[in-house]
């Protein structure tokens, strides 16, 4: 179901701005809002033009508020049929000081997002050193997206087709604008392929289907691709995602894909990410009320994220092995379904007495931690819709962070320099005390207080639980966890570059994240 529809970006001169009517119908600029009212960005319009646009600007109703998109015929002497002012939000200072890269990214991304049916844009927003280029053009890509496959042939017809081409007016030179915009594209578009999983319906995307739509997705890529069934994942013992699915009809899946950077000099420094798929969850026989499962069907956004990421990184030649372990399973109630009280064997060993059975999503993480971490990779990180709890405490647009201190930490800084909302959380252990069982290794659920964190206690007793006790504690592998449940699905209104439904976030942290490590050597 992965859409392979990518918006054309390119990089102009404000000369060229000036001839662009053959190839684009409207001219974005932005907006600021300030104490002395709304203040035109720097853009490519004539002098007396953008003067008399300023003077203009308050008679037109423009705030310049984050997401405001006001459209206006375009000025005389200018080849655009379409003005197009969109918002950037409160700033101080000088005109185009202090807008940050991400109110440009919104800004770009409000403007393309409603400018749908339109072919072509081109965007006259400050776009003068490569970071800001690269906000724009991210933003245009990112909001350049529809979900349209389950629509009749004519309700698709009738459908307005996102922008297929924004062009980005810069005084850059050709050899810094390719590069940036080559990256924007690939970022936009695993973002993309992300959402197009996320919003697939569990009626045409389970286990099996899962894991086919990755395996094709990454045939023209580097990348190696393993798939265990539920035969090989039984004789292997990988009991967390068999006994979470062995409920459905549908038998759960684990996938391995590996990117392996062109062999160089340097050891390339290795990552693993583990992403939870349950395809939909009930909540098995521990189930749900009917209201809590109608988004159910983006529990394997963490899959989607990893698949993604991998598939960028690929794309870009990073130089970082990166190892995806998407764990793929349908939580579902029936005669065969693990009950409460059961007590399961996860890959390893360790024994899990299983209170809740929605509490599922650990489970499954917990085969794919111990499998990832028995390669001794140089850190390991999990994406998961895992807890509401995450949602109560952070909301439903910031993910929760937690893990190896200094990992946790790389990730949120990573977070900030992609534009993403992620905030750090601790791991107390009096959290893990509450998962202590009486007849089992541990419980999968504890205190109820504070779910997000005692659900990442659980997670990081299986981190280095398929090696020696001697082999953790000498050399133990940093790990991170990040718990999106709130912000992988957006089930509200549309908002800058973030469509309603499925949202696509912590691919862009990630792929930031693996370019930050590509310039560090691994362990020899």
């Amino acid at each position: 179901m992965i859409n392979d529809f990518s918006p054309v970006l390119t990089a102009i001169t404000p000369a060229q701005s000036q001839h662009r009517s053959q190839d684009s119908s409207a001219l974005v600029i932005g907006v600021s809002s300030t104490d002395e009212g709304p203040v035109l960005l720097p853009n490519p319009l004539p002098d007396a033009g953008a003067r008399a646009l300023a003077d203009s600007l308050e008679a037109l109703g423009v705030t310049g508020a984050a997401d405001e998109v006001v459209r206006i015929p375009g000025l005389d002497r200018l080849p655009f049929p379409l003005l197009v002012l969109t918002g950037v939000g409160r700033i101080t200072g000088e005109p185009g000081a202090g807008v940050s890269h991400e109110a440009l990214r919104r800004a770009a991304g409000a403007a393309v997002r409603q400018l749908s049916g339109t072919r072509s844009v081109t965007l006259g927003l400050p776009a003068e050193t490569p970071e800001l280029l690269a906000a724009v053009a991210e933003g245009a890509a990112l909001a350049a997206y529809s979900f349209t496959a389950f629509r009749s042939a004519d309700a698709r017809q009738k459908a307005k087709n996102p922008v297929e081409g924004a062009a980005v007016v810069t005084s850059l030179k050709p050899k810094v604008t390719g590069p940036v915009l080559k990256r924007a594209a690939a970022v936009a578009r695993a973002v993309r392929a992300t959402r197009d999983l996320v919003n697939t319906p569990p009626s045409h995307l389970f286990p099996a289907s899962f894991a086919e739509e990755v395996s094709q997705a990454m045939q023209p890529l580097a990348v190696k691709v393993t798939v265990w069934d539920e035969r090989r994942l039984e004789k292997e013992g990988f009991g967390g995602l068999l006994n979470v699915g062995m409920g459905s009809s549908r038998p759960p899946r684990l996938v391995k894909l590996e990117y392996t950077p062109a062999k160089g000099a340097r050891r390339a420094p290795h990552v693993a990410l583990v992403g939870k798929g349950i395809t939909f969850d009930s909540g098995g026989l521990s189930l749900k009320p009917p209201t809590s499962m109608t988004t159910m069907k983006s529990d394997m956004a963490g899959a989607a994220t990893v698949a993604s990421v991998v598939a960028a990184a690929a794309e870009l030649e990073l130089p970082v092995k990166v190892t995806g372990w998407l764990c793929m399973a349908e939580n579902m109630p029936s005669a065969t379904a693990q009950r409460p009280s059961d007590v399961i064997t996860i890959y390893g060993g360790k024994t899990v007495e299983v209170m809740n059975t929605d509490a599922e999503g650990r489970l499954v993480l917990a085969d794919g931690l111990v499998a990832a971490t028995d390669e001794t990779p140089d850190a390991v990180i999990d994406v998961a819709t895992l807890t509401g709890a995450q949602m109560i405490a952070l909301g439903s647009r910031t993910t929760g962070v937690l893990g190896t201190e200094a990992l946790r930490d790389e990730i949120v800084s990573a977070s900030d320099a992609s534009g993403e909302a992620a905030w750090a959380m601790p791991i107390p252990e009096n959290q893990r005390a509450s998962l202590d069982s009486t007849i089992a290794d541990i419980s999968n659920v504890g205190d109820r207080f504070g779910g997000m964190l005692t659900a990442a206690a659980f997670l990081r007793d299986f981190v280095d639980a398929g090696r020696t006790p001697a082999e953790a504690k000498d050399a133990p592998t940093p790990w991170a966890h990040l718990d999106i449940a709130g912000p992988s699905f957006n089930d509200s209104g549309a908002y800058g570059y973030t469509p309603k439904d499925a949202t696509g976030v912590m691919v862009r942290t990630l792929v930031t994240y693996l370019e930050g490590r590509a310039g560090q050597e691994g362990p020899k």
